[in-house]
């Protein structure tokens, strides 16, 4: 029999080794990878979350609560520019809902910042300066046209996060100034479509370019192979009459009654 050198016969020891280790890590690695560890959804929500007496504070909740801050530090002003101006009665009446919910959400949000001590902004920023600058120098049909999709446009950013809150918060504080935005921002909405100048091509636009498609697509619906024709646009009342949004409060506090 012949034997291996002695520098052979390590080599050969060590190539066992590291494939043992090797194997090892293999078995390892799955476990760690989908165990919760800082750079993981799970592990990035625990690490940017603080505890509070109305329940864990995430950093997303912190997000909403600053955003339906700066939502009425732009909107009521803008609201109250179109009651001055009242183009159309459509549009005054946008305008008179946009006050309204604003100075009842902004109240709301103060309240709750400052039972869990967070600082809110004090103006509104770059991005909404610039918004309501266009609305102002705007003037006419034009006015009313920009109104009506810019403000359209930023309530549909803002419900899409307050649904979002609304489902995973852990907060009962946040819960209940989501169940207040929620109904102000849909009522908000519903008003600016119906003055008749929401441009819903842009909105799908703006949609499908803001998010990543769908993994899957969906099948054709069964029907004509014909190309369709032209969409016929539905138009709301020119004169709209909606009632202002109910609040949605929570209910006083009971007194403190002492026993003697």
């Amino acid at each position: 029999m012949q034997l291996l050198p002695p520098r052979a016969a390590g080599t050969g020891t060590a190539l066992i080794v590291t494939g043992i280790v090797a194997t090892l890590a293999a078995l390892v690695f799955p476990l760690w990878s989908y165990a919760d560890r800082s750079g993981t959804g799970l592990g990035e929500l625990n690490a940017q979350t603080v505890s509070t007496r109305f329940g864990p504070l995430s950093a997303t909740d912190r997000l909403f609560i600053t955003k339906v801050r700066l939502a009425g530090l732009w909107e009521l002003p803008a609201g109250q520019q179109a009651e001055e101006r009242a183009p159309t009665k459509a549009v005054e009446t946008a305008g008179e809902h946009l006050v309204e919910g604003h100075t009842f959400l902004d109240a709301r949000v103060r309240e709750v910042a400052a039972r869990m001590n967070l600082e809110l902004p004090s103006q509104p920023n770059a991005q909404q300066q610039g918004w309501l600058r266009e609305l102002t120098a705007a003037k006419g049909e034009d006015y009313e046209r920009r109104f009506a999709n810019i403000l359209r446009r930023a309530h549909g950013q803002v419900f899409s996060l307050v649904a979002q809150v609304r489902a995973s918060t852990r907060n009962a504080l946040v819960r209940q100034l989501a169940d207040d935005a929620n109904t102000t921002v849909l009522d908000h909405i519903k008003v600016l479509e119906a003055t008749g100048l929401v441009d819903f091509d842009a909105l799908a636009r703006d949609g499908a370019t803001a998010s990543p498609p769908p993994a899957t697509r969906s099948p054709a619906p069964p029907g004509p192979t014909s190309a369709p024709g032209s969409a016929t646009p539905v138009s709301p009342s020119p004169t709209p009459s909606f009632p202002l949004p109910p609040a949605v409060s929570r209910p006083a506090p009971k007194p403190n009654v002492t026993t003697r």
